[in-house]
């Protein structure tokens, strides 16, 4: 039987949003404030990840005065450097950042011939101890070559929520799918990209299984893919044998599980909390995910178990 390690790791699921955005880029609240309202909404810990480019003066947002009992942060930025195929900078979340993490030549949001490729400046971020994952592939008008190149990443967003709310473009399935099925060792983070100019927030999140809420214990889970991602739907255990996979969750109308191209099936019901689907259509499949939907038409999603 096979298991995902975020239902069997010691420890217990906190809730917290790796992408948001302040008054040092773009946001409309200052850092206290932002900390102050994902504390409020009962959120566990937060990443502000403030755009790193010379416009804002390349910040790493120090929210560690804001942590409290039964709230941190986790110091991070969006990282821009090197053009896609587009043309347009690269967006790549990093939570986990070093606060002395070197600026690249990125002084605005268009690129200069001295710059990092975006894979170069992921990979420097990997290195210096951070979560990386590719942001808002579908707002970003990313190719499958420009997600190819990015060799360092952890995770795709699997859903950005002020994508979902500004533009109609928050997901990220089809450019994960692909590296997936390409043998690409992803997990998928469902996140807000809050900047508070319009109903961004509170959105989207990970519940990552961590032994204790600090930014220490919760970045090691993340980089073990030890989280699912989430819009309120709960994900309690997921179980998968030769034939079957096992899927225990909070009540929910949709249960359906992915894998490599065509490959899918989905149950339907009310108020499912256990669902049991077999896996006859998935024998050529390299991996499985599951998305759960409830009554409300919120999701939340699996990481990727390897067959």
């Amino acid at each position: 039987m096979k298991t995902l390690s975020a239902f069997t790791a010691p420890g217990r699921f906190w809730r917290g949003n790796l992408h948001t955005h302040s008054t040092r880029s773009d946001g409309v609240l200052d850092p206290e404030e932002v900390c102050r309202r994902y504390r409020a909404e009962g959120y566990d810990f937060l990443a502000l990840t403030d755009h790193f480019i010379g416009r804002y003066g390349y910040p790493i947002t120090d929210t560690a005065p804001y942590r409290s009992a039964g709230f941190t942060t986790i110091l991070g930025a969006e990282l821009h450097s090197g053009p896609m195929g587009n043309g347009e900078l690269w967006h790549i979340l990093a939570v986990g950042l070093p606060p002395d993490f070197a600026a690249s030549d990125a002084p605005d949001f268009q690129a200069t011939p001295t710059q990092e490729t975006g894979p170069e400046i992921a990979a420097r971020a990997v290195a210096a101890g951070a979560f990386v994952a590719i942001a808002h592939p579908q707002w970003s008008g990313l190719t499958l070559a420009d997600a190819r190149s990015i060799e360092a990443a952890h995770a795709v967003e699997i859903y950005n929520h002020g994508c979902a709310m500004g533009c109609e473009r928050p997901d990220g399935a089809a450019i994960a799918d692909l590296l997936l099925s390409e043998g690409r060792d992803l997990t998928l983070i469902a996140t807000d990209d809050a900047h508070f100019h319009e109903p961004d927030h509170f959105g989207g999140w990970v519940m990552v299984k961590a032994e204790a809420n600090d930014p220490e214990a919760l970045l090691a889970a993340l980089k073990r893919g030890d989280f699912y991602s989430s819009q309120g739907p709960e994900i309690r255990d997921i179980r998968v044998t030769d034939d079957v996979i096992e899927v225990d969750c909070s009540a929910v109308t949709a249960v359906t599980v992915q894998g490599v191209g065509t490959a899918s099936t989905a149950l339907h019901g009310h108020s499912m909390t256990t669902a049991r689907i077999p896996l006859a259509r998935f024998a050529a499949s390299s991996f499985l995910r599951v998305t759960i939907r409830d009554a409300a038409g919120r999701r939340a999603w699996s990481n990727p178990i390897r067959l």
